[in-house]
């Protein structure tokens, strides 16, 4: 056997007793490293996610106090016009709102109002007033207030001309908590206020569609030591805006597709929300930004949502992390069941001496038996024999039979053979299909090598006496052989002839009897019964029957 081939098996000996613990052991550290890898472009993307975040808050924050004070800008220079204005027209905010341009509805805004300050005495000329102005024989002032000192700030003028904005027309809307308090600040600072969340008098009677309104006062101009000064409040110029429409004019100017939006009236409560715009995926990082719109704060919370369970980098090195991992996988399991190759190769090759020197000790064994049995045969054949002739003829037919048994071990591999092959063998000239001269009955028991030999012997010269003397030399005589088990370990064969000529006892021991008596004895280890019967003879033997593992060279050691 090649010994570095034994040894670099016996090295890789480990593999044959774990063969999968390397592929997936080396499988599993390449998906560590693949996991480390994807982990790592992970947090370098959430850093930057972070920071896309903050920045998207900020813009929109910025965003939305930008176009707020757009209005304002708008709603103050219309304040200082109508300030030096007698009264205010619906031309005067057309033009306005023209000015303002399509932008305005884009952002949520609904037009631009005029709100007459008054006293609850002056409704009834107020409204005839504006019925005849105005053509609306339809105009009335709401509601009507209980006091006739009571102030108001009724909507007189509100462009553009839709039919939503007509209906709101004269409505008091100082008669409202939330409006009279952004006008209240207004008043008191003299610039623009915000209300808080509300239902604009637009989306009356219809689904909730939260929205504010922006304040400016407009006080009358006097004249003082050539100075203008602040006079009396006249009214409120002012913007009905849906938030929604709002937040999403602002988002259209700021990225928005990885996050939700949700903005506040105040602090973050589901009460004071003003507007959303939410996407799916699962939450992830969240920040918070202060808008102040109007002298009012509103809370602007951002989300990061993720929309994919992985970025397109780490999805491209979880792939190939993957992929690297099943060749590392692939190419293991090659090495290892080569390996394994190997080793059943080293085995069968240890197998195989094993089997040939088994085979050659009991060659050996089995040659010296054969050979001693054959000395015996010559010596005892040559001291019983007349002539040359008798000598010659006894020892071929002797060795013929040893043939025949060795023909019958050779086609079974020398691992047994079955007494009634044995028998078969022996009296084949004697079994005439048409007329019979010999009876065999007995269960199949299979013998080992050497006792087929000597049962092959003895049978052998049984039945060249019986054909020269006995039973078989006569057309009537019969010769019946029987076997059984009379235990776990021993068979008997019994060997009976009738219808021959008159038996006698032989007056001196002839070759056969010595043959049987000595060798076959000795052989099978146990006695030989003769009986020489007047009527034939009659030759009990006792066979041993051995479990194959004692005998059998190969069987068990190739399969």
């Amino acid at each position: 056997m090649d010994k570095a081939l034994l040894a670099r098996v016996e090295k890789q000996a480990w593999f044959h007793r774990f063969p999968r613990a390397l592929p997936f052991t080396l499988f599993g550290i390449a998906l560590l490293a693949t996991g480390l890898f994807v982990n790592n472009f992970e947090r370098l993307d959430r850093a930057a996610n972070s920071a896309q975040l903050y920045q998207q808050a900020n813009d929109l924050a910025n965003e939305l106090e930008y176009k707020a004070a757009e209005n304002t800008v708008y709603l103050n220079a219309a304040a200082s016009l109508f300030s030096g204005s007698e009264e205010v027209s619906k031309r005067q905010l057309s033009d306005l709102i023209a000015d303002l341009g399509e932008r305005a509805a884009e952002r949520g805004v609904l037009g631009v109002g005029w709100a007459r300050w008054m006293k609850a005495g002056d409704i009834e000329a107020f409204q005839a007033e504006q019925r005849e102005a105005t053509n609306a024989p339809d105009f009335t002032i709401r509601p009507v207030p209980i006091s006739p000192f009571a102030e108001m700030a009724v909507i007189a003028v509100l462009a553009p001309d839709t039919e939503s904005n007509h209906a709101a027309l004269g409505y008091d809307m100082y008669s409202e908590a939330k409006r009279r308090a952004a006008m209240d600040a207004a008043i008191s600072t003299g610039r623009a206020s915000a209300t808080a969340k509300l239902q604009l008098v637009q989306d009356f009677n219809r689904e909730t569609r939260p929205g504010f309104l922006i304040y400016v006062p407009v006080f009358a101009r006097q004249s003082t030591d050539r100075r203008w000064v602040k006079g009396p409040l006249k009214g409120f110029v002012y913007s009905p805006i849906r938030a929604q429409e709002f937040l999403s004019a602002a988002l259209r100017r700021v990225p928005h597709d990885d996050i939700n939006v949700q903005l506040y009236d105040g602090p973050v409560q589901a009460s004071n929300k003003l507007a959303e715009s939410v996407i799916e995926g699962s939450q992830g990082e969240t920040t918070r930004r202060t808008v102040v719109v109007g002298d009012r704060t509103w809370t602007l919370v951002v989300t990061s949502v993720n929309t994919r369970l992985l970025s397109p980098v780490s999805r491209l090195s979880l792939l190939a992390g993957i992929l690297v991992s099943l060749l590392v996988l692939a190419l293991s399991w090659l090495a290892t069941m080569r390996a394994a190759e190997d080793r059943k190769v080293l085995e069968w090759l240890t197998q195989q001496n094993a089997i040939r020197l088994s085979l050659t000790r009991e060659l050996n064994h089995r040659v010296k038996n054969t050979l001693a049995n054959v000395l015996s045969i010559v010596s005892l054949t040559r001291r019983r024999s007349r002539s040359i002739d008798d000598f010659a003829e006894g020892l071929t037919g002797r060795i013929r039979a040893l043939s025949a048994t060795h023909d019958l071990l050779s086609q079974r591999d020398w691992s047994d053979a079955l007494l009634s092959e044995v028998v078969t063998s022996e009296l084949a000239p004697y079994l005439d299909p048409t007329d019979s001269h010999a009876d065999l009955e007995g269960p199949d028991v299979a013998l080992a090598p050497n006792d087929a030999l000597s049962l092959g012997l003895a049978l052998h010269e049984l039945a060249t006496n019986a054909a020269k003397y006995g039973a078989l030399s006569t057309p009537n005589g019969r010769v019946s052989i029987k076997w059984r088990l009379t235990g776990e370990d021993v068979c008997e064969v019994e060997w009976k002839e009738s219808g021959g000529p008159p038996v006698k006892a032989p007056e001196r021991r002839g070759f056969g009897l010595d043959l049987i008596e000595k060798i076959v004895s000795h052989e099978l280890k146990a006695a030989v019964e003769m009986d020489f019967a007047p009527d034939g003879v009659h030759c009990r033997l006792k066979v041993p029957v051995r479990d194959p593992g004692t005998f059998a060279i190969r069987q068990g050691r190739e399969g």
